[in-house]
């Protein structure tokens, strides 16, 4: 699986990557990669953080390799949601975005991928760094009394409510991470 994730998006979404951007907008970029690097430890997944430059950045596009983590910046003038975008319109159906972008979700799903927003993933990375069991339920899903008994009549008054094919395929996502 590919991930791809919008850095600062993520960044701002986390009040523990926040925090630590407070201190330099370079020690919170580190600090998103250096967990990155622990999670992916344990999972072996392809992971690509993409971060703003169209401001102060390089007429290039910039890519380089640090701690097993690809981290790509715009090039100047182009915002990361364009390289998202780009970069999932190439990615296949193996592909999830970390992004609590509307828009960046919206294409992901056009293209084929899964998008996730930045506060479940955190949270999926957080749960596996403590060496919890991710919740095999569907984040919108509760444990009401009133649904279970639903579920466990026999009387049936029509079809039984399937999963949209986005929210399954998000599930699918959620246990593969």
């Amino acid at each position: 699986m590919h991930i791809i994730i919008d850095g600062y998006n993520l960044i701002r979404q986390s009040d523990v990557f926040r925090a630590a951007e407070k201190t330099s907008l370079e020690t919170g970029r580190n600090r998103l990669i250096h967990s990155l690097a622990l999670y992916n430890q344990s999972k072996s997944h392809r992971i690509t953080v993409v971060f703003d430059g169209w401001i102060e950045g390089s007429p290039q596009e910039e890519r380089y390799r640090e701690r097993g983590i690809d981290v790509v910046y715009s090039r100047r003038g182009e915002r990361a949601d364009e390289v998202i975008k780009r970069m999932a319109r190439r990615g296949g159906s193996d592909l999830l975005v970390v992004s609590s972008d509307r828009d960046i979700a919206l294409s992901v799903t056009k293209a084929g991928g899964v998008a996730l927003s930045s506060h479940q993933f955190e949270t999926k990375m957080r749960d596996d760094h403590d060496g919890q069991q991710p919740s095999e339920q569907f984040p919108g899903d509760s444990d009401d009394d009133e649904q279970s008994e639903r579920v466990a009549s026999t009387k049936k008054k029509g079809p039984a409510r399937k999963r949209s094919k986005r929210e399954r395929k998000t599930l699918k996502a959620l246990r593969k991470l």
